[in-house]
Order: structure tokens, then C-alpha cells, then sequence
């Protein structure tokens, strides 16, 4: 009852707003089609929104596990994502586009990295053109790398091409993603809510796009796992490396897990029992009133990324 609201319209703006922010060559206007799938919602998860009292009831049975701290190479995969698409580097090399994808290998001590970054072909008249620009982003690629960790790191940059097979052994696009042909990707199969995707760690199997931020559990567990996670790691001394599991019940208020579980790795010489009770303090206390209010408030006003 009330004021309706024009869903449909804020959906279409809020993407236009997002395509203009963070892909330079895309019109939204012009190069985008909109398609509003968005739907009321059962009457019975309809009814979460109508106790005004407290915290609303978790829309879900779900589980969520989040971790710290990142290894060196996790987060020198992630930092090499930003710094490609920094406002800085994109200044630099305007050929360079946003679809940039990064991966990430270490065997014993050597790290092989390898980066997918499409050029754009208004600044590309020839193969020849293509690859001296290929050649220059490499160097400076080169150069970051070993200003950052202080060694040289394999990389392998656009190895797909092929010098002599023209438009068909280069990575060339128009708008700066492959999303122009057709390879769109899917919510939930890309970066994870830390900005990477750990594949030899726990994950949690929903994704945190597009749910709601005050009962939806596939959002706020995915994200909060790792907030307390590291709330545990940069507070309790001693905790080399922790993994914190949260799981919510259907209609239960969102603040009231029904279970926090933590798996934990500690230093040399440091005991369970002298940390338990600090951890199950920094977690309950994480999980208070006061900081899920304004956790929640956070990602309700988008001040947190959810990938």
C-alpha cells in the first residue's frame, strides 16, 4: 500500500549510470538493450517485510564462508587488476580496455602471471600498430610488477594471439569487452566479494549481485564472512590464517545465525585456548546490533563492493 514505485526505471538508469562510470568506449544509449526481469516476490518472503520490528528474517537457508588474510599472490593479482584499470594506466594506454582478466600461478617461489586485455580498434590502423602498442603495455606491465614485489614474474600477455593472421590472431574489440560478442559472462561465475576468484579456497555458492541488503542472506553472509573473518585476523595476534562459516534459518532474524563456526591456523607456539575467547568475543561482538545496523546501512547506500 503507498506510493508506487517505478522499479523498471531505476533498474535501466542505475545500469546506464554504471556502464558510463566504468566502460569508457560503451554508449548506454546506443550500444545496450534493457531487459527488466526484476519480480514480486512470494507472498510468504513478501510477509519478511512487514515485521517493522528489529532485524528483518533471513529471506533463505543459506551458508557463507569468508577468509583471511589473502596469500601475497591473491593479492597481487587483484592490485595488478586495478592498477590495469586505474584511471592512471587508462590514461596512459587509452588502446587498453576494461574486460581485463588476470590469473594468477605460483610453483615453489615462481609466479606466472597471465592477462586477457582487449585493445581498441580506433587506435589500432594495423597488426604491425597493434603489436608495438602490445610490446609497450607489456614493458610497463613488466616494470609494475617489479617495482611491486621486487623480482621478475612470467607474464603472458594475450596469448591467444598470433602475429601474420590479421584481425583473427589479435584481441581486438570496438567497446572493450568481449561482452560485444556475445561472451557476457553470468552473475555468480566471476569475481567473488573479496575481488578475486580463489578457487583452491571454501566459496560460498551464492552470489552477492543483485539481491536485496536487508534479508536477502546470499548477499549479507557472503560479504559479512569475510568482514568478521578479517575483523579476527587484524585483532586477535596469534591468528595466522582463519576461515569463518556463517548460516542462516529461514525467518530468523539475520543478526541470529544458527551457527558461527571458525576454522583457524595459528602462529608457532601460540595455543587454541589462549585466543579462543578473544575470537569468540571479536566475532559476537561483530555480529552485535550496533555493527550489523551499520554494516547493513553500508550496503544499502552501495558504500561496500559486492565484487
Amino acid at each position: 500500500d503507498g506510493d508506487e514505485i517505478p522499479i523498471d526505471k531505476i533498474a535501466i538508469e542505475t545500469a546506464k549510470k554504471w556502464f558510463r562510470e566504468n566502460l569508457r568506449f560503451v554508449n548506454p544509449d546506443v550500444h545496450v538493450k534493457y531487459q527488466v526481469e526484476l519480480k514480486p516476490g512470494s507472498e510468504e518472503l513478501i510477509s519478511i517485510f512487514k515485521r517493522t520490528k528489529g532485524f528483518l528474517g533471513a529471506n533463505d537457508t543459506s551458508a557463507a564462508v569468508g577468509y583471511a588474510p589473502m596469500t601475497p599472490l591473491e593479492k597481487l593479482v587483484l592490485s595488478l587488476e586495478n592498477y590495469l584499470n586505474s584511471s592512471d594506466f587508462k590514461s596512459e594506454f587509452p588502446e587498453t580496455g576494461e574486460d581485463v582478466k588476470v590469473m594468477g600461478l605460483r610453483v615453489k617461489d615462481d609466479i606466472d602471471i597471465t592477462i586477457a586485455m582487449p585493445f581498441i580498434d580506433r587506435y589500432v590502423d594495423s597488426e604491425k600498430t597493434y603489436f608495438r602498442l602490445k610490446s609497450e603495455v607489456l614493458e610497463e606491465i613488466n616494470q609494475h610488477l617489479e617495482k611491486t614485489i621486487g623480482k621478475s614474474v612470467k607474464v603472458n600477455f594475450n596469448a591467444l594471439d598470433s602475429p601474420g593472421k590479421g584481425v583473427n590472431g589479435v584481441y581486438l574489440t570496438v567497446l572493450g569487452t568481449s561482452a560485444e560478442a556475445g561472451d557476457s559472462g553470468e552473475v555468480g561465475r566471476g569475481n567473488r566479494v573479496n575481488g578475486i576468484i580463489p578457487l583452491n579456497r571454501p566459496t560460498s555458492s551464492e552470489a552477492a549481485a543483485g539481491k536485496n541488503p536487508i534479508s536477502h542472506v546470499g548477499k549479507i553472509y557472503n560479504i559479512l564472512s569475510y568482514r568478521l573473518a578479517e575483523r579476527v585476523y587484524s585483532s586477535v595476534d596469534g591468528v595466522k590464517e582463519i576461515y569463518v562459516w556463517l548460516l542462516s534459518q529461514i525467518g530468523e532474524p539475520i543478526h541470529q545465525p544458527k551457527i558461527v563456526a571458525a576454522e583457524v591456523t595459528l602462529e608457532k607456539n601460540v595455543s587454541l585456548n589462549s585466543v579462543k575467547k578473544r575470537i569468540e568475543e571479536t566475532l559476537r561482538s561483530g555480529l552485535s546490533e550496533e555493527n550489523l545496523s551499520r554494516f547493513l546501512e553500508d550496503l544499502i547506500q552501495g558504500r561496500i563492493r559486492v565484487c
